[in-house]
């Protein structure tokens, strides 16, 4: 249903001419941070991303029409409104059918990006499988999108509030290759490393750019997620942060927060037991991710097109070909058979 879709001038222009682009989810803004920190981090991501050679396009849906690049009016809009939902795979119909306004999830952005033809998406964590899983069944589905849908995330790995070892078992049963960038460990959102490890470490976006290239023409369906670690500067010491994310359960288990509601529960709580400093710790990573999801889709349309491009000296070879046998067949002389 692509006339539910639209895409801004300025990602259209980008996608038409074969330019790089990168695209951004919107709960961020409506529900990842308090005004008027989400606006302006949303604008600075995204002039983040200009700076480093590529298209921003934050998706969201606005009055049911899935938007593929905001203007700045549309990102205040997500950022104050209290009419905004939480859009993912299961809520993308319903939104867009009754015209109602949504802020896209890792999963409902994976999903828009990849019909509007966005392979690299920048986020600050994806979802994963939650604590006491075994018992509430609580998996995001950011990790079935994750199995399906052709495009990269960067993040700095699931958020730390989740079942971190239960969620990388997920991600290696539906096939999902985690690289780490610049890292072997896989980092835990607030913190730079985990008792987890990643399945591939690579160094440079040109590596993975040339990774997902592989995957995806060798018919293999389904995201990359490229593990991207705060920023030193930024990262919060594990054993703090663990304290506190206990406390938060346990208040949210008090208080019977459940669903899709879990998520900015802890997040909001988690800002006020630190003081803040979780806040900036998420602002700082959703940064840093932005600038190398810049650079790995700047490599990665470069990588499309040599392929592209060496495709098409193949076929133009092959036609040449083709055009000398063409030339020598009629002077052939078959012997006639009595």
């Amino acid at each position: 249903m692509k006339s539910a879709i639209v895409i801004a001038a300025e990602v259209k222009e980008a996608l038409e001419q074969h330019k790089p682009v990168v695209a951004l989810e919107s709960t961020i803004i409506s529900h990842g941070m308090p005004y008027p920190k989400n606006v302006e981090t949303a604008l600075e991501v995204e002039e983040l991303i200009r700076a480093e050679g590529a298209v921003p396009a934050t998706i969201a849906i606005i009055s049911g029409e899935i938007r593929v690049g905001l203007s700045k009016e549309d990102i205040e809009f997500l950022g104050k409104s209290k009419e905004v939902e939480k859009v993912t795979r299961r809520d993308l119909p319903y939104v867009v059918a009754k015209k109602k306004h949504g802020a896209t999830t890792v999963a409902g952005t994976m999903i828009c990006a990849n019909l509007a033809g966005i392979s690299v998406f920048a986020t600050g964590g994806i979802g994963g499988v939650h604590r006491g899983a075994e018992v509430t069944m609580d998996v995001s589905a950011d990790l079935e999108e994750l199995a399906k849908t052709n495009v990269a995330v960067v993040c700095s790995g699931a958020k730390s509030i989740l079942d971190l070892g239960l969620t990388r078992e997920y991600l290696e049963t539906n096939g999902v290759p985690v690289i780490g960038f610049e890292t072997s460990e896989l980092p835990a959102f607030y913190t730079r490393t985990s008792p987890h490890s990643v399945d591939y470490r690579m160094d440079h976006t040109e590596e993975i750019a040339r990774f997902m290239q592989t995957k995806w023409e060798l018919g293999l369906n389904g995201g990359v997620v490229v593990a991207n670690p705060i920023p030193e500067h930024a990262a919060l010491s594990e054993v703090y942060i663990s304290q506190i994310i206990e406390q938060a359960l346990e208040e949210a288990k008090a208080h019977h927060i459940q669903g899709k509601n879990v998520t900015p529960y802890l997040l909001d709580r988690l800002k006020t037991l630190t003081e803040g400093k979780s806040l900036e710790a998420n602002i700082e990573l959703v940064k840093h991710n932005a600038k190398v999801a810049a650079s790995l889709a700047v490599h990665h349309q470069a990588e499309s097109i040599d392929k592209k491009n060496s495709h098409q000296r193949i076929l133009s070879l092959i036609m040449k070909k083709e055009d000398g046998y063409r030339m020598f067949l009629p002077r052939l002389r078959f012997p006639t058979l009595n």
